[in-house]
This record gives C-alpha cells, sequence and structure tokens, in this order.
C-alpha cells in the first residue's frame, strides 16, 4: 500500500505521518508539500526508509493530480481555503482521500470518487471525526435520539502557525452562514459567541464556557440520524481563556470583520495585519496549558425510559512525563492521529461506499477507539436517567 501525505510538512499532519511510520503497513509514504524544505526536514525527522519527499502545488491541478496517481489514498493536512482544490486533484488522480476539516469545498467532486470507485471522507480528525464517531457510538445504544451536544477544548495558542490562525479567525467571522444550530428539522444561524453552556472538561481542564462553532459535526449528525428523530444538535468549542478573551475583544470592536487600514502606503485588512503580528510573537505562539478533550453528550429513549450519555477523551499529558506528548505535540499529536488511522482504514478497503462520504457512513467508531487505545487516547463512557 501507497499513501501520499499532502501537506505533511505542516506542524499537525507530520503528527499523521508519524502515525503512520509508527503503526500502519504502508509500504511507501511520501510527504507532498508546496514547502519542500520543511518536508524534508520532516523526513529528516522521520528517519524511516518508507519516507519520500515531493514538491507539490494543489493549485496546478492537472500537474498535482499526475504526482498522487498510483496511490492508495490521499492523506489531505491542507488548510480549509485550500480543501476544493486539493479535494479536486485527489478525486482526479483516482485515490482515496481523507482531510481535516470538512467544511463542504469537497462535495462538488462526489461524482469523480464515484466513477473511479472511491472514497473521500472530509473531516477526520479529532472534531470533526472523532466526535462524530462518539455521537454515534452512543446514538447507536438508544432507540431514539432527542438531543446532542458536541463540546471541545482545543488548548493551543492562538497562532503557532498560519493555518491554525485562519481556522481561528474562520470560525468566530461575524458573517459566517456555516455556523448553525439544528433545531426541529431547520439549520438556524447564529452569531458568535452564541448560546453559552458551561461544559466540565477531565483534569487538567476543567470547567469552560464553550459556544457555537461552524463545524461539520452539525449537518453530519442530522443526517446521519434523523431515522431516529434527532431535533436538536448544538456543536461547540473553547480555546484557552488568553485566547477567548482576545477573540471576543476583536468580535466586540469588529476588527473580526476585518476591515481595510492604511499602513503607511499600503492598505491591509486589520485582522490581517492583527494574525500577522500574532504568528510571529511568543504570545501568539505561546500558551500555558497544551492538549485536547472531548465531550459528547447524547440524551434519547431506550426501551420507552429516557437516557443520557456521556462519553469524553483522555491522552497522555503534555507535562513532559510521556516522551513525545510534550507542550504543544499533546494538541497536535490529538488532531494528527485520527486523520491517519481514517487513510488506513480507507486504504485497506475497509470502507465499502464510494462517494464523498460523512464520517458516520464511513466508519465503525469501535474500530476507530480500538486503534485510538493503541497510541494511549482512550474513551470514558457514562450513563444515567435524564428529565
Amino acid at each position: 500500500m501507497k499513501v501520499f501525505c499532502l501537506g505533511a510538512a505542516g506542524r499537525i499532519s507530520r503528527e499523521s505521518v508519524l502515525d503512520l511510520v509508527q503503526y500502519s503497513e504502508f509500504e511507501k509514504i511520501t510527504i507532498g508539500d508546496y514547502n519542500y524544505e520543511e518536508a524534508l526536514k520532516v523526513a529528516q525527522w522521520l528517519n524511516d526508509p518508507r519516507v519520500d519527499v515531493v514538491q507539490i502545488d494543489v493549485t496546478k491541478v492537472e500537474e498535482a493530480a499526475s504526482i498522487m496517481q498510483g496511490y492508495d489514498v490521499v492523506m489531505d493536512g491542507t488548510q480549509i481555503t485550500l480543501n476544493g482544490l486539493s479535494t479536486e486533484c485527489i478525486a482526479k488522480a483516482g485515490c482515496h482521500g481523507v482531510n481535516l476539516n470538512g467544511f463542504g469545498e469537497e462535495n462538488q467532486w462526489a461524482e469523480y470518487f464515484r466513477k473511479a470507485g472511491k472514497t473521500c471522507v472530509p473531516g477526520f480528525g479529532m472534531t470533526p471525526g472523532t466526535t462524530q464517531m462518539m455521537a454515534m457510538h452512543l446514538a447507536n445504544q438508544l432507540d431514539t435520539v432527542e438531543e446532542i451536544y458536541v463540546s471541545h477544548g482545543a488548548f493551543r495558542p492562538f497562532a503557532f502557525s498560519k493555518s491554525i490562525t485562519e481556522t481561528t479567525t474562520y470560525e468566530y467571522d461575524p458573517n459566517l452562514e456555516s455556523r448553525v444550530v439544528y433545531e426541529d428539522g431547520e439549520f438556524i444561524q447564529v452569531p458568535p459567541f452564541a448560546r453559552p453552556r458551561e461544559v466540565e472538561l477531565p483534569k487538567p481542564y476543567g470547567k469552560t464556557t464553550q459556544y457555537i462553532i461552524p463545524h461539520s459535526e452539525t449537518v453530519t449528525l442530522a443526517q446521519a440520524l434523523k431515522e431516529k428523530g434527532v431535533r436538536l444538535i448544538e456543536v461547540r468549542g473553547t480555546w484557552p481563556m488568553q485566547n477567548m478573551n482576545l477573540v471576543r475583544g476583536l468580535y466586540d470592536y469588529g476588527i473580526l470583520k476585518n476591515p481595510k487600514v492604511k499602513v503607511g502606503d499600503t492598505e491591509i485588512g486589520l485582522m490581517t495585519l492583527i494574525g500577522d503580528y500574532l504568528v510571529n510573537s511568543q504570545e501568539g505562539k505561546s500558551t500555558s496549558l497544551y492538549g485536547y478533550a472531548l465531550h459528547v453528550e447524547v440524551v434519547g429513549t431506550k426501551a420507552g425510559e429516557k437516557k443520557r450519555g456521556v462519553l469524553y477523551h483522555t491522552h497522555p499529558a503534555s507535562d513532559g512525563s510521556v516522551k513525545g506528548w510534550e507542550g504543544l505535540r499533546a494538541y497536535t499529536r490529538n488532531v494528527g492521529i485520527p486523520l491517519a488511522i481514517a487513510a488506513e482504514q480507507l486504504a485497506k478497503g475497509k470502507v465499502e461506499k464510494t462517494g464523498i462520504l460523512i464520517p458516520e457512513e464511513a466508519f465503525q467508531p469501535e474500530e476507530i477507539f480500538k486503534e485510538l487505545e493503541k497510541r494511549g487516547i482512550y474513551m470514558h463512557e457514562k450513563w444515567e436517567a435524564a428529565e
């Protein structure tokens, strides 16, 4: 089996490649990135004979597709704004594909995948991705599903890379149409910082206030659980307190709208300017607590009784007590590992349907959890009567 790791010079998807080196059965693992020099550094860090490097530019679609041809699967770690183009490349190369983000730009290429007998699964990291597996694991134990609350805490700096800065500002864009909740059969757009809810995360994170975010779980779970009668889906998230305070201030003062300002003779977006500062500042690239915490709650009925199931996850500590999980890597490994697991499942033919699939259609939750456990990432489940 051969895997093409697109964008794997990045801080997150290089962790996906490390996971493939450590756990997968791939015979060839190619890192493809526009930043060839950084990709070479990643290959040297991995120090594995199966790993090689090529330069690729997904804006040159036909050329990029020809480079990808012959691989069993493309593991796409590119940023949100490139996912439409990157998926086009994968589709035209005739490979399976999976990416981290899943914001919908991929869907236009569904017919290409179907005709080639291939599968593409947009959005399979921690969230989205693992969170859908958690929700389905709980929902599959119920006869009917009424409410789903997906929550996560991403404990990482505001701007440890340009792509993560882009994600941060994207999710709180005041005009973003995809920031929705699902309620009584309709998707309802909400503003940034809507519907605050306190969520208790495992130690060391504790109680957090979380807000509605624009993630694909809202849409995919509504589709997957329509027959069980789901009427409410809310997806929330939070970052470290200092990040949330900064984003709140940027929102309150209208800066997230990225108004144009003049600096000397140059006109530039104010948020663009602030993002450039943060990605090059110590304050933007560090935080006091690192890691990831998923928390999913499903309410429904079983044999006529109303029940509430909660599933949350834990991972090795970021304090240096576990090698390879120190500091920021406790965050980046959490995100990158599920992507690697999904890529191997696709390459091994464990996903039977073709075309563009939502994670709920593609993967079995318990198989994903079993693989995560091998990496020291565990799920914790509890049930109680619900009012």
